[in-house]
């Protein structure tokens, strides 16, 4: 069969995450069940989907890129169409094209990158609620600019991610790193560029960031945390609902039309 990969958008609100569980609508499951009537399986068939990478409930992504094997051949526009025309409002389709059957979707990805927006307004804005974590506290920028560089490179994060976690190998390369005040929307902006992301590191270090900025942490504490290597030392845990999945990179742009 012919193996497609498609770039979703979809605003994580309502939703128990993406990957698939017992109890909770998810966005694989919703992109699963469209797959299935736009193939006319019968019910118990399914096509299975792989992903870029997982994100927790709340969380909405931009770029998420997922891949699959469809039973028949069918152009990337009609599959875009097909698909949209399916799915709830909340997940849509941006592009979509055929790869080699080798693909593989998450160990191929070489960079991704991700956002965490914040609310800096006096009073949450309602509009905002689901998209932005508020944090009316006075802050430093300065200093959270100064602090953010320390993660730039190749650290062991163990101390920015969740004991949850079932990886054993915490180290990963962050490219870049920033945080910016977006006046226009009255918001900070953080952003994060690398390799790959450990479960909850961006909502942990976004945490963390956030006490250096008030002043609760000096500003090099980003560097004690990546050497005691203890996620209990570590700041709280951000929101959810102000992450955002901005892209997934690859050597080679899979979804360039030949």
């Amino acid at each position: 069969m012919p193996k497609y990969i498609i770039k979703i958008q979809y605003d994580g609100t309502g939703y128990a995450g993406y990957q698939i569980q017992p109890n909770g609508n998810t966005i694989q499951e919703e992109l699963e069940k469209a797959l299935r009537l736009m193939a006319k399986l019968p019910k118990g068939e399914h096509i299975p989907t792989s992903s870029a990478g997982r994100t927790d409930a709340g969380v909405h992504a931009l770029g998420q890129v997922v891949s699959f094997d469809y039973p028949a051949n069918i152009a990337p526009d009609a599959l875009i169409r097909a698909l949209n025309s399916i799915l709830d409002d909340s997940i849509r389709v941006i592009d979509a094209n055929q790869v080699a059957d080798d693909f593989h979707v998450r160990y191929m990805a070489t960079a991704k990158e991700y956002c965490y927006r914040v609310d800096i307004n006096r009073f949450p804005d309602p509009f905002k609620r689901l998209y932005t974590t508020h944090h009316p506290y006075r802050f430093n920028l300065e200093v959270m600019q100064e602090a953010i560089q320390t993660i730039v490179g190749k650290h062991d994060f163990t101390s920015f991610c969740s004991t949850k976690t079932d990886k054993e190998y915490k180290v990963r390369t962050i490219y870049e790193a920033e945080v910016n005040l977006d006046t226009k929307q009255n918001e900070l902006v953080f952003r994060f560029y690398g390799d790959g992301f450990l479960y909850n590191m961006i909502r942990i270090l976004v945490g963390t960031l956030l006490q250096i900025g008030d002043g609760l942490k000096p500003v090099d504490e980003l560097q004690r945390l990546l050497s005691v290597k203890d996620r209990n030392q570590a700041g709280p845990t951000a929101p959810p609902q102000g992450l955002y999945m901005m892209r997934v990179e690859y050597q080679e742009d899979p979804f360039k039309k030949q």
